[in-house]
């Protein structure tokens, strides 16, 4: 069982007189993916996906957002000298602080590319890994040179200094080495097969490479020759290197942490207390070790020789549900388990004792009866508003769940392999309720009176039986990927992964596309008070008064723009972004006043981050073409195989979003690249099942 805290509200949490005309970020939930990680005097840094840095000043006891001034929230890379802390984000450059995070300024003036995957200091110079090569500032970050000359190969996804030696490690090319602080760099990869560098680690004399495909090698002359060490690692793609002491830590993209206390000869899984297989970054300050993972921050405990969580103020969380149930909303995440708040988000509990699984994807029932499905462990049922969970699986043959709908004491579930219906609250047993659904993958469920609609990825289906029997009711949609279903007095919206939202007047038999002044781009959830209607889409949260008819954008405030899950509790509308924890606004200010939502065509090629990430099993991936060109995007693994190739075509002018499915891979890191004319681009995946 992991262990209860509870996230305390920060003033700035909690919106006054004169923020309160915007979203405002609530104190939670806790956790989130950790991918990097630096230390300056007494603050410990992390670098989040989507949710900007984080900032500890007791040891990882309480975490503190500080983000005034990132216009980037994909922090990749950081690195600290002195009072400069640097930050390298996912597209967005290099970004310095130099007040301990309090603020920060953009500092990549001459730095080509703004993909930056690592950070490092060597003598007075900072050096910016990325995915256009070596970058170098001997100015504090106020301008950057590239020092590429002997790079034959610029995806630099690793640096490491050890003396007057400067190493990277890159994506395809091996391992360089630079004596003349990067002016030029030779070839050190004597002895490795594969040439896919994920992590550089200084330990005594010794130099680690962890390798995609090969495990851990070791190198005793500066890169010279080098030896596999991975007696013991059982998980071979790793993914972080960390030294302490006389001990060598090795995260791995799906078997979590192991060691070895000789330099890497031997090596011995240490995963207790850690609920992430899936580990970023490893990072020791000196007197301890910490690890960045899918779900947050965890600390070598070296004594008990276990972690503990550290994630008391961490607002990074990908939130998969929210539900207001009765006074309560509750919150599911990916990787972070349940949590509860009864003061409309001004403080979160964590309520797992009992569930085995903590990507809990959707909520329904009551405090009586409360239902949590989770994604590879079925639904747990609680009497007590969450406090205990037990598995309620009987008949469940499907244990991905996707939807969760109750009407009275009827219960479904919306699965990966169909429908599911409670047969009986006394016997605890589920039944198959999917005859006539053409496609097993149920995204969605909703209901209106007697009529139950499921939401699939061929479309939407009608069932006036309680689900014993389906009837397809497409008439009109232009889309079949259906992520949302909203019932509203009597009309029915659909929200789709394509053009915007749908509206049926008629219990389904036929439907209307309905998004003027919607963004282009997927709506993956609704949420209603009254008749007014607020859409959750790749672009924001948008509000119809009039059934759909006109949409307006209602994104002040708001950190990031991709919302995936809403809900209404009280006078507020609740939110959650792609990595950025719940957000929370006033309904009467947004009822009262909306913005117009804007239709600017793409100014220059972009590859955006997946949405969500970590995901089990798709996300979604978001580009962007200036003019028409041959596309390429494919997705990769740790090992640089080619797993699925998702665009191969010329495509418009434009935005463009499509679906990864995961289903059948492994847990742990992948990438996708796209190759649109002569820009490339490249990012990072996180799959958790």
């Amino acid at each position: 069982m992991r262990a209860q805290f509870i996230c305390l509200a920060l003033a700035v949490v909690l919106p006054s007189a004169r923020t309160s005309a915007q979203w405002a970020q609530t104190s939670g939930p806790c956790g989130g993916t950790i991918v990097s990680f630096a230390a300056s005097g007494t603050s410990l840094f992390g670098g989040t996906i989507g949710a900007g840095v984080c900032r500890s000043t007791n040891g990882g006891t309480s975490w503190t957002m500080v983000n005034s001034g990132l216009t980037n929230f994909s922090v990749n890379a950081l690195a600290a000298s002195g009072s400069s802390i640097f930050a390298g984000t996912q597209g967005g450059g290099v970004f310095l602080s130099t007040d301990n995070g309090t603020s920060w300024n953009a500092a990549d003036s001459g730095l080509a590319n703004p993909n930056v995957f690592s950070l490092a200091f060597s003598g007075p110079n900072v050096f910016a890994g990325t995915e256009g090569g070596v970058f170098m500032s001997n100015n504090g970050g106020k301008s950057w040179t590239a020092v590429d000359s002997g790079l034959t190969n610029n995806h630099i996804y690793a640096l490491a200094v050890s003396g007057v030696n400067l190493f990277a490690g890159t994506l395809g090319g091996g391992i360089f080495r630079s004596t003349n602080y990067g002016t030029s760099w030779t070839a050190v990869d004597s002895g490795i097969a594969n040439t896919r560098v994920f992590a550089l680690a200084v330990g005594g004399f010794n130099l680690f490479a962890g390798i995609g495909g090969e495990g851990v090698l070791v190198s005793s002359n500066n890169g010279g020759t080098w030896t596999a060490v991975d007696s013991g690692l059982t998980v071979i793609g790793v993914s972080a290197l960390a030294a302490s002491g006389t001990n060598l830590f090795a995260g791995t993209g799906g078997g979590g942490v192991f060691l070895s206390t000789n330099s890497g000869r031997s090596w011995r899984a240490v995963n207790s207390g850690m609920t992430s297989s899936v580990v970023n970054a490893l990072f020791f300050d000196g007197t301890s070790l910490f690890a960045g993972t899918g779900a947050g921050v965890f600390l070598w405990n070296n004594s008990n020789t276990s972690w503990t969580a550290v994630n008391s103020g961490l607002i990074a969380t990908q939130v998969s549900a929210i539900s207001a149930i009765g006074t309560n909303i509750f919150a599911g995440t990916l990787g972070n388990g349940a949590f509860i708040s009864t003061d409309n988000g001004a403080s979160w509990s964590a309520i797992d004792s009992g569930l085995t699984n903590y990507q809990v994807t959707a909520f329904a029932g009551s405090a009586t009866n409360l239902f949590a499905g989770t994604l590879g462990n079925g639904v747990f049922l609680s009497t007590n508003n969450g406090t205990n969970w037990i598995p309620v699986n009987t008949g469940l043959a499907d244990t991905s769940i996707r939807a969760l709908a109750m009407s009275g004491f009827s219960l479904w579930a919306g699965t990966d392999g169909g429908v599911f219906a409670w047969s009986n609250f006394l016997s605890q047993t589920w039944k198959p309720a999917d005859s006539g659904i053409a496609n097993p993958y149920v995204q969605t469920l909703a209901i209106s009176g007697t009529n139950l609609f499921a939401g699939t990825r061929n479309g939407v289906f009608l069932s006036t039986n309680n689900g014993t029997s389906w009837a397809a009711v497409d008439s009109g949609l232009t889309s079949v990927y259906a992520l949302a279903l909203a019932a509203v007095g009597t009309n029915i919206f659909a929200g789709m992964r394509d053009f915007g939202v749908f509206l049926s007047t008629n219990s389904g038999l036929s439907w209307t596309n309905v998004r003027t002044g919607l963004a282009a781009g997927g709506v993956g959830a609704f949420c209603s008070s009254g008749t007014n209607l607020f859409a959750g889409s790749n672009n924001g949260v948008f509000l119809s008064t009039n059934s759909g008819t006109n949409w307006n954008d209602v994104n002040t405030g708001l950190m990031k723009s991709v919302v995936p899950a809403l809900a209404v509790n009280g006078s507020y509308v609740f939110a959650w972004t792609a990595g950025a924890g719940v957000w929370r606004r006033p309904l009467s200010e947004m009822i009262t006043s909306v913005e117009s939502a804007s239709s600017d065509l793409p100014r220059g090629f972009l590859l955006h981050l997946n949405y969500p990430n970590p995901f089990n099993p798709s996300t979604t991936i978001k580009y962007e073409l200036p003019r028409a060109t041959m596309v390429k995007l494919s997705v990769y693994d740790i090992l640089g195989r080619e797993v699925s190739i998702l665009v191969n075509e010329r495509r418009d002018a434009g935005a463009y979003e499509v679906k990864f499915d995961g289903t059948g891979l492994a847990s742990g890191i992948y990438f996708y690249r796209l190759q649109a004319g002569n820009f490339t681009s490249t990012k990072r995946l996180l799959l958790l099942k």
